[in-house]
């Protein structure tokens, strides 16, 4: 669980599922075993921030990405082992890295900021992408954090040129008898022509691979990516998708995002900018990524409307609030955060809810969208990637739960919003990250607080 950035400055706490407070049902906080000590590990002060963690869970080991560093901790969060990652000479500007070729700008000792880390399974090793050359990826073992490869020398290894460590997300979609795939969506900072905001990625077995990382499909006409085009940049200038957690499910890969369109306020004749969330869906096999689809999502309160994205998490819906939402317990649903408005994406209001979408009423929302548009109804409805409205082009064919696209009708966007079911608000301490799980057939959420506070 993330909490806010000072939270996380020097110190990584695990409570152990051991709360400082716990909401009852009437909304009051009361002291949970306030003498019981929380286990901390602290790093060295120059080390600065912690960016990422991730758990074994098989071993409850914890991987923690630092800057300039990746460490592995105990259950109890004592130190096994450590890889330093930074500081190196670089410059944001040199494309490619200058390790590539020579760099005409000048380099400067630079930190590496974690950006991604994800945990491959089948073969036993750590994915750890950082913000030095263009973002390039180390996959280091993860019994000792030896490093068994480092791709650098094409340009699918530069997977994004941000330095914040909350512009990159990936999924790892696995696979018995086949390479796996890695699917990394990412914020561009006005490099479309550099970085796809979204791609699909093989994922060798060998870590030195000549293929590692390159895309899934590419050839001169189609490629496993989405690029924004630069005629975006025209419309809305400082355009770019910001992806806040992405997960798989069933046949699909998905990503949450919050990006910034145009719209005209009611009543007047001139645009402003605001934020809107959205969520990405995929198909996992979609080599030509004619199955990208998007849907506004968002979430409302006694008048109050909650529209910019926190943070989210994917659980089960357990017997009890599956029977209250009129699912199955085995059935997925998302725990999001969302804070007041849409306009203050940097500087997000206080105000914010804890909302819950069951993810297949999203889907079937979704296909509803593909049914009519492939009946011939409407546009594609989506401004930043097609700039210009496309009509709809009418096909007779079935489409069901699964379909995933045609190289027509794609990619699409579905213009109404799917809304979540709103379960908890806080007016003071902005809401800033959630996990959940299922215990007892009861579905539990633990929510993390701006202040960083804990709530259950």
């Amino acid at each position: 669980l993330i909490m806010s950035p000072a939270m996380w400055k020097w110190t990584c706490l695990v409570s152990h599922l051991l709360l400082s407070t716990t909401v009852s049902p009437l909304g009051r906080q009361q002291p949970l075993h306030p003498k019981r000590p929380f286990i901390t590990f602290t790093g060295e002060q120059a080390e600065g921030n912690f960016n990422h963690l991730v758990v074994d869970e098989r071993t409850g080991h914890i991987y923690l990405g630092a800057v300039n560093r990746i460490y592995k901790l105990s259950s109890d969060l004592k130190v096994l082992v450590t890889h330093q990652t930074g500081p190196d000479e670089d410059n944001p500007k040199c494309y490619p890295p200058r390790i590539v070729q020579t760099c005409n700008e000048p380099l400067t000792p630079t930190n590496n900021i974690n950006k991604m880390l994800l945990i491959d399974y089948k073969e036993n090793r750590l994915i750890a992408c950082g913000s030095l050359y263009q973002g390039i990826c180390k996959l280091l073992r993860l019994d000792d954090l030896f490093k068994l490869g480092e791709p650098f020398h094409k340009k699918e290894h530069y997977l994004s040129g941000v330095n914040e460590s909350g512009s990159v997300f990936g999924v790892i979609v696995s696979y018995s008898n086949m390479d796996d795939k890695l699917f990394i969506a990412t914020a561009v900072d006005g490099k479309p022509e550099y970085f796809p905001t979204i791609s699909s990625r093989k994922l060798t077995k060998n870590s030195e691979a000549d293929g590692m990382f390159a895309y899934v499909f590419h050839d001169e006409f189609v490629a496993s990516m989405i690029k924004i085009p630069s005629d975006t940049f025209t419309i809305i200038p400082d355009f770019d998708i910001y992806y806040i957690y992405g997960f798989s499910s069933g046949n699909f890969v998905y990503f949450l995002t919050l990006q910034p369109e145009m719209i005209s306020p009611p009543g007047s004749t001139t645009k402003e900018q605001v934020y809107t969330s959205k969520l990405v869906r995929l198909c996992k096999e979609d080599t030509a990524f004619n199955s990208y689809v998007e849907v506004p999502i968002g979430c409302e309160k006694n008048g109050v409307e909650y529209r910019l994205l926190q943070a989210a998490y994917l659980s089960k819906a357990g017997a009890i609030l599956a029977k209250s939402l009129g699912v199955g317990p085995e059935d997925d649903i998302l725990f999001t955060v969302f804070s007041k408005g849409q306009k203050r994406k940097m500087k997000s209001l206080d105000e914010s809810a804890l909302c819950i979408f069951v993810l297949k009423k999203i889907n079937d929302r979704i296909k509803d969208r593909l049914q009519s548009c492939y009946r011939g109804e409407g546009t594609l409805d989506l401004a930043w990637l097609k700039v210009k409205d496309i009509p709809c082009s009418s096909a007779l064919l079935t489409i069901d739960d699964n379909f995933c696209g045609l190289d027509m009708n794609a990619p699409l966007g579905v213009s109404s919003m799917v809304r979540g079911l709103p379960i908890f608000t806080e007016d003071g301490d902005r809401m800033t990250s959630v996990i959940a799980y299922v215990y007892k057939n009861h579905s539990l959420a633990f929510v993390g607080t701006k202040s960083g506070k804990l709530k259950k």
